[in-house]
């Protein structure tokens, strides 16, 4: 079985950034699937999951309206490892140019007063939102990308390296 592209990233020396983590042709276009990570994999804790249930609502509210970008926007949402999320966009478009889209998405929940959607009606969830928390996260990780943004190491992926047996099957070390 062939290993997905996510698995090949080193999770070991992975730092928080945004990362193409995929380019795929549909049609007669291309999506992107960006890995948006604010946590060191294994090395710190996760996101609190109701804050990142919250992120999730506010954040794909804030890029489903941002009028430069609503029209490209096919996903939003976590990872399940609570590390980070996934974005995927219309086009083929590198890491640094979604920086500011991404730096302008964490720094609007700082001016939320509440998660939109956050009702019966619209999520399954509903009682486990955390905006205190998410509005913390979201400070820490757009401070994280201002203090970064001339650092290629939050755009470049660490990639795993994988030994391939003489007759071309992967060699996987777990």
């Amino acid at each position: 079985m062939d290993m997905i592209q996510s698995f090949s990233v080193d999770h070991t020396r992975i730092v928080p950034g945004i990362f193409v983590s995929r380019v795929d042709v549909l049609g007669d276009y291309k999506v992107t699937t960006y890995d948006i990570r604010l946590k060191h994999p294994n090395r710190e804790p996760v996101v609190d999951v109701a804050a990142m249930h919250s992120l999730e609502h506010i954040i794909a509210t804030y890029l489903r309206n941002d009028p430069d970008w609503k029209d490209d926007v096919v996903y939003w949402g976590p990872m399940g490892c609570l590390t980070g999320f996934y974005l995927i966009l219309k086009g083929d478009r590198d890491s640094k140019d979604i920086y500011d889209l991404m730096l302008k998405s964490f720094q609007s929940v700082a001016d939320a007063d509440e998660v939109p959607g956050a009702t019966p009606v619209n999520c399954g969830t509903y009682l486990m939102h955390n905006l205190p928390m998410a509005k913390w996260f979201a400070a820490e990780f757009a401070a994280y990308l201002e203090a970064n943004k001339d650092n290629d190491d939050i755009f470049v992926y660490p990639r795993s390296e994988r030994l391939v047996t003489e007759d071309g099957k992967h060699f996987y070390d777990s």
